[in-house]
């Protein structure tokens, strides 16, 4: 008879998820503010350059550190760490005097984002079931669209009252209401804390990093993130500036399209929860994504047909997160590696935004023509089509030798 699965502490596995959305905020508050943000402090194109992109800086050169060190302190600690760091980069912002301060308070919310997200998902991990883990980190894998896209909903409502700075209120406010769901469900996490005899961290995260399945993930994760974000630089433009739509127009169409990510992710966490493969997940993403570019940069559609199929980019496309941040606990071979899965996951994702628009930038300008940037996100779609194939073939080959080692 086989034993009841222990029942999932949900509201652990959604405070969890919840620090990644607060943290995930302070990604799309700044592209808001940019504007009055450079009124204010005089920042050069560089300084605002710089401001704008440190956290995917910070993402693309040390999140594996990040994901190593939460691994040797523990996840809770490093969350923890993280969610206040995050707090002191708000603080830092509103009493800055200049774009050196501005700029150091970015660099503290960038780490704590960082650190949040390696951490985040191994408490997540210890909160579920066994049986329930795929969804659950099926959940968290929405963390980015959910806070990016509820800050570009709401600034619209904050910004007439408060200017930047009730935006960094707002942030602030949803980090400390992180926070203290975290200190609450501190029980749940019990399994994801230092403690007893464990390898040596660099012994620990070489074992997780030598196996090919995870680098290929993470692989994965670049391609669909070239895709999302040549999109999310597209749209707004397009609108504003092709259209004649209004500002508040145009962020309100680009906001519906980053949210409808997050019910795609959670797709995703269903279906690997009944136990479809994440390379066939990861193949039919990338085969609908692809179509759907063609569509969009093509200018042959009309406009409602090309968003339309904007949507429908954004929320298939959210397989892939679901599908490759929930393989940490399938690849880790203890739950105290999964901060450095975590950490490989998401350097290689902030590849994506990090080349992908200068990239598309350079194409465009070269030839004046937006339909270019098809060559970045038909490039990326066909290289996730390769990479879902070899991840679906590996994953059979495993699939066929757990029999012969019962």
């Amino acid at each position: 008879m086989n034993a009841p699965h222990p029942e999932p502490d949900w509201r652990a596995v959604l405070a969890a998820a919840f620090c990644g959305v607060a943290v995930a905020m302070n990604v799309g508050k700044v592209p808001i503010a940019m504007e009055q943000l450079r009124g204010e402090f005089g920042l050069s194109l560089v300084a605002a350059g710089w401001i704008s992109s440190m956290i995917n800086l910070i993402g693309v050169s040390t999140a594996l550190l990040f994901g190593l060190f939460g691994d040797r302190v523990g996840a809770l600690r490093m969350c923890f760490v993280g969610l206040v760091v995050s707090v002191l980069g708000g603080l830092g912002a509103l009493l800055a005097a200049g774009e050196w301060t501005l700029l150091l308070s970015r660099f503290a919310e960038g780490a704590g984002m960082v650190a949040v997200a390696v951490s985040a998902p191994a408490l997540l991990s210890a909160a579920s079931s066994p049986h329930d883990r795929r969804f659950a980190l099926g959940i968290w894998s929405a963390y980015l669209p959910a806070g990016v896209g509820t800050i570009m909903l709401l600034a619209p409502l904050v910004v007439p009252l408060g200017g930047w700075r009730g935006l960094w209120l707002l942030t602030l406010g949803m980090l400390l209401l992180a926070a203290g769901a975290l200190h609450r469900s501190r029980p749940a996490y019990r399994s994801a804390a230092p403690g007893g005899r464990h390898p040596h961290p660099v012994a620990a995260a070489r074992e997780a990093l030598s196996q090919s399945e995870p680098w290929l993930l993470a692989t994965a994760m670049t391609s669909w993130t070239l895709q999302h974000y040549a999109l999310i630089i597209w749209l707004p433009t397009f609108l504003r500036e092709q259209r004649g739509l209004s500002s508040l127009a145009a962020a309100l169409l680009s906001c519906l399209m980053v949210l409808v990510t997050v019910p795609g992710n959670l797709l995703g966490g269903s279906l690997l929860q009944r136990h479809v493969h994440r390379g066939k997940l990861i193949v039919a993403a990338n085969v609908v994504t692809g179509l759907c570019s063609l569509g969009i940069f093509l200018d042959a559609l009309p406009d409602l047909a090309r968003y339309a199929l904007c949507l429908l980019l954004s929320f298939i496309g959210g397989l892939v997160p679901a599908s490759v941040l929930s393989s940490s606990a399938s690849y880790a071979r203890t739950p105290r590696q999964i901060g450095t899965l975590q950490g490989l996951y998401m350097q290689f994702g902030n590849i994506g935004p990090f080349i992908g628009p200068p990239l598309i930038a350079m194409l465009v300008a070269a030839s004046g023509h937006w339909g270019d940037a098809l060559y970045v996100t038909g490039g990326a779609a066909l290289g996730g089509i390769g990479l879902g194939l070899l991840i679906r073939k590996r994953e059979m080959r495993a699939a066929e030798q757990k029999p012969a080692k019962a």
